[in-house]
């Protein structure tokens, strides 16, 4: 594992999600993207449980993990998945630089945030739309970064729920400083600055990134608006 970059955490970055590169190629777009300034690769692992889709495992994060620490990023693992703290050992050893799990699948979320810490993990708890903030109250001095849907979780390609603006502006309030607030879903070239509004650093983007045609002209575009902010 890569020493974890701090500054990323609270700085203006994009996190092209995996989820909808092309397999086949993905090393190839990874690099892609890095090449274009990237520094930040999110992995969306599904269970097929807790969220109707089954997508990847540590053994993916490991492929792509080496690369992406050679070009000086970090990984991003997004456990969309029941009982999480059984896995981040997995992810951890796969590669894993952060690691953020959902509230609503941990009945122990302070002990889980623990075992990531433990591992040299960033950690950060995830928010599905319709989750109050008050789920993620008690532990905002705990975690690294917190992620705020904008999609139910299962499926790339999904409109950005706009319902959810004002949750990401009270959070960025309830937050610390120094912790990270990522947005993911339906973030792209039309709804980013809706999401930089809102406070937010950390972008998540699938299909905007890795199902455009040039994924990198992409990432560019999606990163421009960003740098304006920054």
């Amino acid at each position: 594992m890569s020493p974890v970059n701090d500054e990323l955490l609270t700085s203006y970055q994009l996190a092209p999600s995996i989820l909808s590169a092309d397999f086949s190629r993905l090393g190839e777009q990874v690099a892609m993207v890095m090449e274009a300034g990237v520094r930040v690769i999110h992995v969306d692992v599904m269970d097929g449980h807790f969220v109707p889709n089954i997508t990847i495992g540590p053994v993916v994060a490991r492929a792509i993990s080496g690369q992406v620490h050679q070009a000086g990023g970090v990984l991003d693992v997004h456990l969309m998945i029941e009982n999480p703290e059984r896995y981040v050992d997995a992810f951890a050893d796969a590669g894993a630089d952060w690691i953020n799990v959902h509230v609503e699948a941990c009945v122990h979320l302070n002990m889980t945030l623990s075992l990531i810490h433990a591992t040299g993990c960033k950690a950060g708890v995830t928010l599905n739309p319709a989750t109050p903030l008050a789920a993620m109250q008690e532990v905002t001095g705990d975690i690294d970064y917190a992620l705020m849907m904008t999609v139910n979780p299962g499926f790339s390609g999904q409109e950005f729920i706009s319902s959810v603006i004002p949750k990401i502006e009270r959070a960025r309030h309830l937050l610390p400083d120094h912790v990270g607030l990522q947005v993911d879903g339906g973030v792209g070239v039309d709804t980013v600055e809706a999401a930089l509004d809102t406070g937010a650093n950390l972008f998540v983007a699938g299909s905007a990134v890795f199902g455009a045609p040039d994924p990198a002209a992409a990432a560019k575009e999606l990163m421009a608006s960003m740098a304006a902010r920054a």
